[in-house]
């Protein structure tokens, strides 16, 4: 896809009024997202890594709707680039692949339980050169023990300093999952940040789910009547 294109279609999320300081990408990060754009419809013919097929679709509601998030959470901030992220239920990257583009000294693990979108996600590390990225194949809820001492992490999972998750099914299971991670990195951090690219509904619905966080206002995302990002930090 052509990239004046993708910057046209990528403008909207990313001189948003609602983001602390407007941007721009380079044009090594636009490269990057038409390379990744090309490789998930070749592969989306093979297996269903997302119902939209559209290529200028992909790029507003995949790629528009993470870099929003990338450029909400860490801005020009070289300090809060350089931090580890986990996205939990990456399916086909999103929003945890466009949060590294934007921000490439972030420390990315990505968690999949599906084989196949695992192994598309680590064709797209290795095609775009990305470093100091992660991916996990399997479900971490299965390996959280949150009794005793505290939750223990599956091996090779390093404390994080947010979370992110978007339209996953589940919803509140995979909260309640994304809350123990959150809380076991808090514990050894200091604090944790759990970060939600979801509708209206599940955003009035976390903070009942998640008393113990401290929610922001949810921001609209731009160019959607239902989607928004929701922060919560913990501890209060």
């Amino acid at each position: 896809m052509e990239q004046d294109r993708i910057a046209e279609i990528l403008q909207p999320f990313l001189a948003a009024k609602s983001l602390p300081v407007q941007t721009a990408l380079s044009a090594e990060q636009f490269r990057s997202i038409s390379t990744y754009i090309d490789m998930l419809l070749r592969w989306n013919a093979r297996i269903n890594l997302t119902a939209v097929r559209d290529p200028e679709a992909i790029v507003s509601r995949h790629f528009g709707e993470s870099l929003f998030l990338a450029a909400y959470l860490f801005g020009p901030d070289a300090e809060a680039q350089r931090q580890h992220a986990l996205d939990l239920g990456s399916g086909a990257g999103f929003p945890g692949l466009p949060l590294k583009i934007y921000a490439p000294e972030l420390r990315l693990t990505l968690v999949e339980s599906n084989r196949k979108k695992a192994a598309f996600l680590g064709e797209v590390i290795r095609a775009l050169h990305l470093s100091d990225v992660k991916v996990i194949s399997g479900r971490v809820e299965a390996s959280l023990n949150e009794g005793g001492s505290g939750p223990e992490m599956p091996v090779g999972v390093d404390p994080m300093d947010i979370v992110t998750m978007r339209a996953v099914e589940r919803f509140e299971s995979a909260l309640a999952t994304a809350a123990v991670l959150v809380r076991y990195s808090a514990a050894r951090l200091g604090a944790g940040k759990l970060a939600l690219l979801i509708g209206l509904s599940q955003a009035q619905r976390a903070p009942n789910l998640l008393p113990e966080f401290c929610w922001e206002s949810p921001i609209p995302v731009p160019e959607s009547r239902e989607r928004v990002v929701l922060v919560g930090r913990y501890p209060v």
